[in-house]
């Protein structure tokens, strides 16, 4: 028996995702035309034996969560809650705190996985090396160049056993080209140090608040406060993948993930992008089409919108052209991510995407490249690597 648990954090977190978070939760928010955690459950519930996925978060269980949950449950038949957190208790409190009901039923282990990261979600094989070699936490593990390392957990193997000799979060010196994907692999036995750390931070709270119960003890850092302390003691190992993986953390780093499940679809979904039709419109590469996206057949190229997100109910005027500025990973470096950029440096604005807002109009003869458009539109143009919601 296996079961999975999703961080979903929430809307205190992710501010550098910021406009699109305004109107939909971070979680929520369509990359390559499914909610964000979609492919999170997708990956889970293919592996066999998996029996219940647990979603973990701060955000208060509204209309548009609790829908979608619903949703999920349906498609994919299996049990999915979400269990919101008393506060933002940090990537490792959110299981200790709920550890009774992570640990109902006895599973053999749990899958963690981050709700901001885009990856083929290598489980299957992470589960067998589990089985292969049980210990109580396996990373995923990706390669990174040196500079972009920085931005990251760094993991030192041994590279015989794949143990994790040495773990520094966001280090400010190179310690490796391994990084931590923030996907997990866990056996229940991976809670007895978080219940370590729960007590230690109880502890030197009681120190400071003579009432005997520091609220913030509960605030577990799975990576400074477990991953950090135990490295090189023989009960943290690594599982490295050549497979696509990156953060979500920006508008333009979800345009990227966007991409990247798209060319995924023609394994993972083809009937989810759009296909050439008689009479339909001109597709060119792998494009997906929201069901109530009307698209004629026409397509005059006189407005171009280039590497932006373009929100629900939009207008874009004819002979416009909307162009952000895309931040991918050099494409010359195949150890390359997506930097972990943010909107302002030394108080200047940098280039960025380009977001329009809510309710601007699209008319007809618009060109679309690598560009997110969400729903409810009626186009006539042609398409080119893109998500039209």
């Amino acid at each position: 028996m296996l079961k999975a648990v999703i961080l979903i954090g929430g809307p205190q977190k992710g501010t550098r995702f910021r406009p699109l978070s305004f109107e939909v939760p971070k979680p929520l928010f369509p990359v390559a035309g499914v909610p964000m955690i979609q492919h999170h459950i997708e990956a889970c519930a293919q592996v066999a034996g998996m029996q219940e996925i647990l979603l973990i978060g701060f955000y208060q269980p509204d209309e548009p969560l609790t829908r979608f949950l619903e949703a999920a449950q349906q498609e994919f038949n299996l049990p999915i809650r979400y269990l919101q957190e008393f506060a933002p208790l940090g990537t490792g409190g959110g299981l200790y705190h709920f550890r009774d009901q992570i640990l109902a039923g006895g599973p053999e282990a749990f899958f963690v996985l981050n709700a901001d990261v885009c990856s083929d979600f290598p489980l299957s094989a992470m589960l067998e090396v589990h089985r292969h070699q049980p210990h109580p936490f396996l990373l995923l593990g990706t390669t990174a160049n040196r500079t972009q390392s920085l931005n990251y957990g760094c993991i030192v193997e041994n590279p015989q056993t794949h143990e994790v000799l040495h773990y520094v979060e966001k280090p400010s010196t190179f310690v490796s080209d391994i990084i931590n994907c923030g996907i997990y692999l866990f056996s229940p036995e991976a809670l007895k140090p978080l219940r370590d750390v729960f007590q230690r931070n109880q502890q030197d709270g009681q120190l400071e608040d003579s009432s005997g119960l520091w609220p913030g003890a509960g605030t577990i850092r799975l990576e400074q406060d477990v991953f950090s302390a135990l490295a090189g003691q023989g009960q943290i190992y690594v599982h490295l993948t050549d497979g696509i993986w990156s953060q979500i953390k920006s508008a333009g780093s979800a345009l990227y993930a966007s991409r990247l499940y798209l060319s995924q679809y023609q394994l993972t979904h083809p009937e989810r992008l759009a296909k050439h039709t008689p009479g339909g419109p001109r597709i060119r590469g792998n494009v997906y089409i929201h069901p109530t996206a009307k698209v004629a057949p026409s397509a005059v190229e006189h407005t171009c919108v280039l590497h932006s997100i373009v929100g629900w109910g939009s207008t874009v005027g004819r002979w416009a052209r909307v162009e952000g500025t895309p931040n991918d990973p050099n494409p010359n470096d195949p150890r390359a991510h997506m930097d972990s950029e943010s909107l302002f440096k030394d108080g200047k604005l940098l280039p960025a995407i380009t977001i329009l807002g809510c309710r601007v109009r699209i008319p007809a003869e618009v060109l679309i490249l690598n560009s997110i458009v969400l729903p409810h539109k009626e186009l006539s143009r042609s398409f080119t690597n893109q998500i039209i919601l």
